[in-house]
């Protein structure tokens, strides 16, 4: 047997540590309860396209499968939706070579700004560099830097209306109004530029632009690009713009980037893989500062991005460094097979929502990949708003459609026509056969609207 260690089990316990004056008056100035706070930001923070699918439920026992037409995300619409094979031989080769493990420079990998700067400037009357670009996590981190980095609290930012609702989600985080102008249905949504003119004031800190638009479809002339340029150069107020559906215009309709008029008026243009290159979930994106007269660069807007971003750090060192490789070794068949099959899914939408009752359609989509649907409640039976037709949709044919609500507009919905067709034409079937269904007798005399 093993000695017993007897010095140790004679050992007297210890005695307890004597508190220090300050921490033995603890319990005299602070509760007795937990008090633990919640920043009244994090709560006051929504996602109403979230907010509003959350809370619509799907019923399973119907026997149909769920088709999806309200999420933007091309990857997740069927194999015909593919990034570029060079693109994943690019990715697999900076991984294999372990040269991109480590941190990169707060304002991204030089390789990689010196590649979009270039891929810019292929559509400019000037030259962007390295120094122009910073890369960020995906579009959206872009525009919230963008907002961060021109508003402050009591500023505004004008917005579309319909527009991308997380516009107004990252300004209410950072305490800053958002003022929505309206886009005008009857002329391909273009943008109200007199309400623009209305809305603004000395606080107004910036116009967002999204051309092509989400979730309109729309994509905007030279004539009138022009224009909003020379409105927001008259204001004195920089452009952000959402550019992130960029080139991604159909048949007869072209891209026009709102930086070519940045000799007239700053832009701040952000964009990123997600849509063009079908990988949203690589979070690649960049901020590209558009200043050939330096405005921006006199009022330290982009040292002060610089800065957000050594606080927030960038995207994945493996996506930068796979970048430029992308953009290299992308076919133009790729853009141009993504198109085709983004247009053929317009049309086929476009063609069927003319045919349903209480639908209307009065713009086909000229780009992006989305459509807005109107909708007339006073048609259809038991459907007060687009919120409502939302939900009994899916409950009824397990088909899922944005409302307008979302967008800050109401008694429309937003599609996505970039699923496979076969799988589209299912939907719209359904779709109808809803709308056929909840026809009000009064309206079965062959007005669809």
């Amino acid at each position: 047997m093993g000695k017993t260690n007897t010095a140790a089990a004679a050992a007297p316990a210890a005695a307890p540590s004597k508190l220090q004056p300050a921490a033995a008056d603890l319990s005299s100035k602070f509760p007795k309860e937990w008090s633990v706070r919640v920043n009244s930001r994090a709560v006051g923070s929504t996602n109403p396209i979230r907010t509003i699918t959350d809370a619509i439920k799907i019923d399973k026992s119907s026997g149909k499968s769920f088709i999806s037409l309200a999420l933007g995300d091309p990857a997740a619409c069927g194999n015909h939706m593919r990034v570029p094979d060079s693109a994943v031989s690019s990715l697999v080769e900076v991984a294999q070579g372990c040269k991109h493990n480590g941190y990169a420079v707060s304002s991204g990998l030089p390789e990689c700004r010196r590649a979009v700067a270039d891929y810019l400037s292929e559509n400019l009357p000037f030259q962007l560099s390295e120094e122009d670009v910073i890369m960020t996590s995906g579009c959206n981190q872009a525009l919230q830097v963008c907002f961060d980095v021109l508003a402050s609290d009591g500023c505004n930012i004008l917005v579309p209306r319909p527009g991308f609702p997380m516009y107004e989600t990252y300004c209410t985080y950072l305490g800053v109004e958002t003022r929505g102008y309206n886009l005008l249905q009857e002329q391909d949504w273009e943008i109200d530029l007199d309400h623009l003119v209305k809305l603004a004031d000395s606080r107004t800190a910036a116009i967002v632009v999204a051309n092509p638009g989400n979730p309109c479809g729309s994509v905007y002339s030279y004539q009138h690009v022009a224009q909003i340029a020379k409105i927001a150069e008259k204001l004195r107020i920089p452009i952000i713009a959402d550019e992130v559906y960029a080139h991604m215009a159909f048949s007869g309709h072209t891209f026009v980037p709102m930086a070519e008029f940045s000799l007239s008026v700053p832009v701040l243009t952000v964009g990123a893989v997600s849509k063009r290159w079908l990988a949203p979930g690589w979070r690649l994106g960049w901020i590209a500062v558009c200043d050939p007269h330096g405005i921006l660069t006199k009022a330290k807007v982009m040292d002060g991005m610089q800065r957000l971003m050594q606080i927030r750090l960038g995207p994945s060192t493996l996506m930068q460094g796979a970048f430029a490789e992308l953009l290299r070794s992308t076919p133009q068949s790729f853009y141009e097979n993504s198109l085709k099959s983004l247009e053929a899914g317009a049309d086929l939408c476009y063609q069927r929502v003319k045919k349903i009752p209480g639908l209307d359609c009065p713009n086909k989509p000229k780009g992006s990949m989305f459509m807005m649907v109107r909708l007339n409640p006073e048609v259809l039976d038991g459907i007060d708003d687009d919120v409502g037709f939302s939900r009994a949709l899916v409950q009824e044919e397990s088909v899922l459609v944005l409302p307008g609500s979302a967008f800050r507009v109401s008694n429309w919905f937003r599609i996505v026509f970039a699923l496979p067709l076969p799988e589209m034409s299912e939907a719209w079937d359904r779709i109808e056969a809803f709308c056929n269904r909840h026809q009000k007798p009064a309206h079965a005399n062959g007005t669809l609207y």
